[in-house]
């Protein structure tokens, strides 16, 4: 599989020299400086460093240079490799570091007297965790699916590998032996300038018990301290889709061998708990990306900024890693959206349940009302959703091959058994229910009014919508249908508003661009709608922002012409960004700073973009082109930003529904909910607003 890497730091402090070493925009360091001044680089929080190094930037004042400044760590004096940067600020990696806290601190001697600059480094293993809190267990091992050597379990770590590949002049990866001697069908690919044989450096290894994979051009040993003349200094981090309950470590990421983005130059970092599939926790996906990017910057020197990728359960991560732990990525092009697994779980449950009760009721609904109730534009939708996920929410039903059958819960034969559901990814955060050992639920129906839009709009009856009503059901604490409403959890509730897993949009988020790329897939049985963009947009326009998000809706014949223009829209964007100096908030440079030509817009049948502001079932030429629909919590009467858990109930008012009930159907009607029906002009149940960003859960 190649060599095998391991990091290192040179024992003696060489002569420096004057390399373009790209400035981190994490951290970033004056041109003159009037102080000394260190900051850490590979991570923007240097309490959640880990595998016992960090990539630091010094400034020095005046013409000292780095042979000047006395580097210590906890009072003991080091001598780690620097380099100058071009804008002469030094570079270089501090090794060696103990768990725990290390003072790194450069004194210099000035004119004015002894000047000194402390940073303070919390270093944890690379094995995790950091921030995610307790680890799950048991946690079985899936290395030898990338090639690696078979691991232990719980911490299924592997010694590093890597291996290359090529791109042939044909358009196709092939395996490569020696990268130093491509084969006569290689292409090239030309980065800053300088044309290169596309050969591509992967490396895979384990970090926070996920196996990470990182590809770039090769150009020889990357080297962080000198730049890499393969690597335009730009990040992409992707992010794959799904959502499960996880206790394994998966055996894919979100992809690194992509010509889209290797063929300009980045570099290209992904983790198997970066798939949500493997993981259904933005939390724990954030940490497993923080920690992999920093190890991607040690190896390959600071970046401009790095961009997130992924569709689906990959756009999830995306869009909650930016709100909860912004920074991380620094711009996001989520594809095929949704604002977070919990939002999205509701319709899946419901889908679920209506999909049951019209193949069990008596009571006849046309295909047509069918459809209307659901909310979508394919009659299947609700079927997709169905065979896809719904087993999420049940206790085994989910549960990876991976996962002994022998170990998975049984009610009487393996009581405290591995639990699959999705739900298991975040335990830390809700806590289990003692009664029951199962993490406290947040899916709730009660007062739910399915259908209710179809009724006021004339498209079912009155004794249609109670029947729909009466017999839906609910689930139970183990996903099992019931005849009645599923009860979420008063304590769970609060606790997933305050960790931010109801993404509020108003963290992060509102400080960090976004082109949502939208796929349009509603003509078929697709569970990816095209709704949930603006799910997402509803909320940021709650929390007072949305100039930071682009909507972009394309078919599928114009999806690689979106892709590379998105990704090209969204590094300029960051790059302006990061060259405005001028005064404003984070928030005002992201509008100001957008790329001429940037917007809301759609590719039409011919293939061409067009700029055109979208909303909700607006109007224009990409609505009528893209029209977009519905899901059962929409046609419920619940407003568009979704963000309801449990909603607040208030008595029937019948004059609301616009339709005429008999005597006997609002006696039947109050039956159906005797406690009453959704308020939506209240808070839901619990809401509140999230405790803040970079929430650490070390202590359980």
């Amino acid at each position: 599989m190649g060599d095998t890497v391991a990091a290192s730091d040179d024992a003696g402090q060489r002569a420096a020299r004057v390399v373009d070493v790209r400035a981190a925009q994490a951290a970033p360091a004056s041109r003159r400086a009037d102080g000394v001044t260190i900051r850490a680089v590979s991570n923007r929080k240097p309490r959640f460093v880990s595998g016992g190094q960090v990539l630091v930037r010094i400034a020095l004042p005046g013409r000292l240079t780095i042979s000047d400044a006395r580097i210590t760590n906890n009072g003991e004096r080091i001598r780690p490799h620097f380099e100058r940067s071009a804008n002469g600020t030094w570079i270089g990696i501090i090794g060696g570091m103990g768990l725990g806290t290390n003072r790194i601190q450069v004194e210099v001697s000035t004119s004015s007297g002894v000047e000194r600059a402390t940073l303070p480094v919390v270093n944890h293993r690379r094995r995790g965790p950091v921030f995610s809190g307790p680890q799950q267990r048991p946690f079985f091992c899936e290395t030898e699916a990338f090639g690696l050597d078979s691991a232990e379990r719980p911490y299924c770590e592997a010694p590093t590998e890597v291996s290359y590949q090529y791109r042939t002049t044909g358009g196709s990866f092939a395996p490569l032996s020696d990268p130093t001697s491509p084969p006569a069908d290689a292409a090239t690919v030309t980065v800053r300038e300088r044309e290169l044989p596309y050969v591509v450096r992967i490396e895979r290894g384990t970090i926070d018990r996920a196996v990470y994979e990182i590809a770039g051009i090769y150009s020889g040993r990357p080297q962080p301290l000198a730049g890499d003349p393969g690597w335009n200094s730009k990040l992409v981090y992707t992010f794959g889709g799904g959502c499960n309950g996880g206790y394994h470590q998966g055996a894919g990421t979100g992809g690194v061998v992509n010509d889209l983005f290797l063929s300009r130059g980045y570099v290209v970092a992904s983790s198997s708990l970066n798939v949500l599939n493997n993981n259904c926790s933005p939390i724990i996906s954030a940490e497993a990306a923080m920690m992999v990017k920093e190890h991607v910057l040690e190896t390959y020197g600071p970046a401009y900024h790095t961009i997130g990728w992924g569709g689906s359960g990959g756009a999830i991560q995306q869009y909650d890693i930016a709100d909860a732990y912004p920074q991380i990525v620094d711009g996001i092009l989520p594809a095929i959206s949704f604002p977070d697994p919990f939002s999205t779980l509701g319709p899946v449950v419901d889908c679920g349940l209506l999909n049951d009760f019209f193949e069990e009721t008596d009571v006849a609904y046309s295909a047509a009302q069918q459809r209307a109730i659901k909310g979508f534009r394919d009659p299947n939708t609700c079927l997709a959703w169905e065979l896809s996920f719904f087993n999420r929410i049940t206790a085994t039903g989910s549960c990876d091959p991976a996962i002994p059958v022998a170990v998975r819960w049984d009610a009487e034969t393996n009581p405290d058994g591995v639990r699959c559901a999705a739900a298991e990814q975040v335990a830390t955060q809700l806590g289990r229910d003692p009664r029951t050992g199962f993490v406290r639920s947040v899916l709730d129906n009660v007062g739910v009014q399915y259908g209710l839009r179809s009724l006021q709009r004339g498209t079912i009856t009155p004794a249609q919508f109670i029947e729909l009503n009466r017999g839906v059901g609910g689930v139970d604490y183990k996903g099992e249908l019931r005849d009645a409403r599923a009860v979420a959890d008063r304590a769970a509730l609060g606790r997933a508003y305050a960790a931010d897993l109801v993404n509020s949009g108003g963290l992060g988020l509102s400080q960090t661009p976004v082109i949502d790329l939208r796929n349009y897939r509603d003509g078929g049985p697709d569970i990816h709608t095209a709704e949930w963009s603006y799910v997402m947009r509803q909320r940021m326009i709650r929390q007072g922002t949305v100039g930071n998000q682009v909507i972009l809706e394309f078919g599928s014949n114009s999806s690689e012409a979106a892709a590379a223009y998105a990704l090209g829209a969204m590094d300029q964007w960051l790059t302006n960004i990061a060259a405005d100096d001028g005064p404003g908030t984070p928030g005002d440079k992201i509008v100001r700073n957008r790329p001429r030509g940037l917007g809301d817009g759609c590719y039409l049948a011919n293939g061409r973009r067009i700029r055109e502001e979208l909303s909700y079932r607006g109007s224009g030429q990409c609505p009528e082109l893209y029209p977009i629909f519905s899901n059962p919590r929409l046609v419920a009467g619940e407003p568009l930003e979704r963000n309801a858990l449990k909603c607040q109930l208030a008595p029937i008012d019948f004059s609301t529904y616009g339709a005429t009930f008999s005597r006997a159907q609002r006696a039947e009607l109050r039956s159906v909910f005797p406690n009453g029906v959704c308020d939506h002009s209240r808070p839901s149940v619990g809401e509140r607003p999230p405790e803040g960003a970079w929430i650490d859960y070390s202590d359980g």
